[in-house]
């Protein structure tokens, strides 16, 4: 999207170097990267990035509101509504698409907000191999005037909180089988702290512990990486109840991962943000329904959206369920990049915006971008098979 940058990209581009680049984050992060990383960063106008981040921060006050608040406390199953959730979550996350506006320019149209953790230590990673295996000089990938040595800081800051690495873990359901596993071991080369399977967790009275070395290691906070949906459909066994009145800080609390979700998008007025409505809120359905797609509130990876909705579709979800469905509008993603090897068909991008939020500062700081391209009819992989030019991707502005 800055023309002079991506002709230079291009024109210097090959499939040697785009091995290479894969080569390196593997090395670096001593596993095998499972999930498509792109040919191409994506080079963002400085203009379009500050638009997204003025979106973002306007949400976000949007959701702060205390009537925002209340409205959300229904969006926790009482199964999972967990003690000591703070005044604010730790970790945000925006996706915006780049769409057309009607006057012909580019704008973000908002696809997803979480308050959830994402890649922030393979991120990094992901955008220095591109720099170093793409020579790309004078670009960065941060935000907030960030440098390395800052963002790593502030990361250090938001897990940690006050505690030895050691006592603090990354959490996550089967960690060695996740595709973020990459993201996981950077983190704990990045901080110190140690990946630890939930199911793997010890509980005495209210304090909890993992084992390390033949020994029980206290764990005084948990860096939350668990999606609750993974561990409902997989029957998960935890030694402790997530509703227990535990001795143990969060760093991304799981309430925060149900309040600030797709349960958000009916509440949020900007023109950044697509129509959506529950579906036991509609008394009609809309005629156009080709305009919309259907998503379940709480799933993962895109796994049961239907993005070709018919009233068969709405008919079927039973009366009980509705309110756990969204009707949204649908978000015509622009073809943008020239990605190579193959540029013919030119791919949509999907930016997500992450944020950390520390429990003492009083406001986020947006620290870093992750892109996604795509040529298929939606942004995940299955969409996306056999095809260049795809795939998880780092943004880079103009310093």
């Amino acid at each position: 999207m800055i023309p002079s940058l991506r002709e230079r990209f291009n024109a210097n581009y090959s499939a040697e170097t785009y091995q290479r680049f894969i080569e390196s984050l593997e090395t670096t992060t001593g596993t095998r990267i499972e999930f498509r990383m792109c040919e191409t960063p994506v080079f963002l106008p400085s203009a379009l990035l500050a638009e997204m981040q003025r979106a973002a921060a306007a949400l976000i006050t949007q959701l702060r509101a205390t009537d925002y608040l209340s409205a959300s406390d229904r969006s926790i199953p009482a199964e999972f509504q967990t003690p000591g959730e703070g005044s604010h979550p730790t970790f945000i996350q925006v996706d915006f698409a780049i769409v057309r506006a009607a006057d012909g320019t580019l704008s973000p149209k908002l696809i997803e907000l979480q308050a959830w953790a994402s890649l922030y230590a393979f991120q990094l990673l992901m955008s220095q191999a591109y720099q170093q295996s793409f020579a790309l000089n004078g670009l960065s990938c941060l935000l907030s005037n960030l440098d390395e040595e800052k963002y790593l800081t502030l990361f250090r800051r938001t897990i940690l909180g006050q505690h030895a690495p050691e006592n603090v873990i990354l959490m996550e359901i089967e960690p060695e089988t996740q595709k973020t596993r990459p993201d996981f071991i950077a983190t704990e080369k990045m901080l110190g702290v140690p990946t630890v399977d939930i199911s793997h967790i010890i509980k005495h009275g209210r304090r909890l512990f993992y084992r390390r070395n033949g020994r029980e290691v206290e764990i005084r906070r948990i860096y939350n990486r668990a999606i609750i949906d993974e561990f409902v459909n997989k029957g998960v066994y935890c030694a402790f109840d997530f509703r227990d009145d535990l001795d143990v800080e969060w760093a991304g609390h799981p309430n925060w991962f149900f309040r600030w979700s797709k349960f958000s998008l009916p509440f949020l007025n900007h023109a950044a943000v697509p129509q959506a409505w529950f579906v036991d809120q509609l008394k009609m359905f809309p005629d156009n329904l080709a305009d919309f797609v259907l998503k379940p509130l709480f799933s993962f990876a895109g796994s049961g959206v239907k993005v070709t909705v018919t009233p068969a579709d709405l008919a079927a979800i039973p009366e009980s369920e509705r309110s756990n469905f969204l009707l949204q509008e649908k978000v015509k993603y622009e073809p943008l990049v020239a990605a190579p090897p193959a540029v013919k068909e030119l791919s949509k991008i999907e930016v997500r915006v992450m944020y950390l939020w520390p429990d003492e500062d009083a406001e986020p700081t947006p620290v870093n971008t992750l892109a996604r391209l795509s040529k298929g009819a939606m942004m995940g992989v299955d969409f996306n098979k056999n095809k260049t030019g795809v795939g998880s991707s780092s943004c880079f502005h103009e310093k």
